[in-house]
């Protein structure tokens, strides 16, 4: 009589070979072809073809010529990537909020945007509402000494529509292509 621990063992060793090493190397290889871009992270390269991040995880800007993101519970960090998981009772949330909102407020532009006040699930989402995005308009444009309506074109064609959800802006994307706008453009 054999023993029953010998099949077990081999069907453990054989599994783990398949669902372990073959299957993972062959989605991997089906991605790399099929999908190149995604799988390799969805990296977002400057005009000299340095990585400056990923359509797929908001970045933190900071100062006024740049597009802001959404706030991050986890300081844009995708080890720690995380909500707040304040609830809506929570003082501290209140009080993060009204320090945003104070930090992202702008004189004669109403009250601040929601999506610029408060986190994502993950806190790495980089996408803002068109509102959220459009609210930023004055801000940026005169910091960069830019005329409204060419910022605002800017934003207007880096607005994605999807078939399902609403329209979306990518703050990176978008704070690329203004990056990139000729140096000689100027307020009239």
């Amino acid at each position: 009589m054999t023993s029953p621990l010998r099949p077990a063992i081999t069907l453990l060793v054989l599994m783990t070979l398949i669902t372990g090493v073959a299957y993972p190397l062959v989605v991997t290889a089906v991605a790399q072809v099929a999908f190149p871009s995604q799988a390799g992270g969805s990296l977002v390269r400057d005009s000299s073809g340095q990585v400056r991040g990923s359509r797929l995880i908001a970045q933190g800007f900071d100062g006024p010529n740049w597009f802001h993101s959404r706030p991050s519970a986890g300081a844009f960090a995708t080890v720690a990537s995380s909500a707040s998981n304040y609830g809506p009772g929570n003082p501290a949330l209140a009080e993060r909020i009204g320090k945003d909102s104070a930090a992202e407020q702008l004189t004669g532009q109403g009250a601040v945007p929601m999506a610029l006040v408060t986190t994502s699930g993950s806190g790495l989402d980089p996408h803002l509402p068109p509102a959220a995005v459009d609210y930023q308009v004055a801000r940026v444009a005169s910091a960069r000494q830019l005329p409204q309506d060419t910022v605002r074109g800017l934003v207007a064609a880096h607005t994605e529509t999807s078939l399902i959800g609403p329209p979306v802006v990518n703050v990176l994307a978008l704070n690329m292509a203004l990056d990139s706008l000729p140096k000689n453009l100027s307020k009239n």
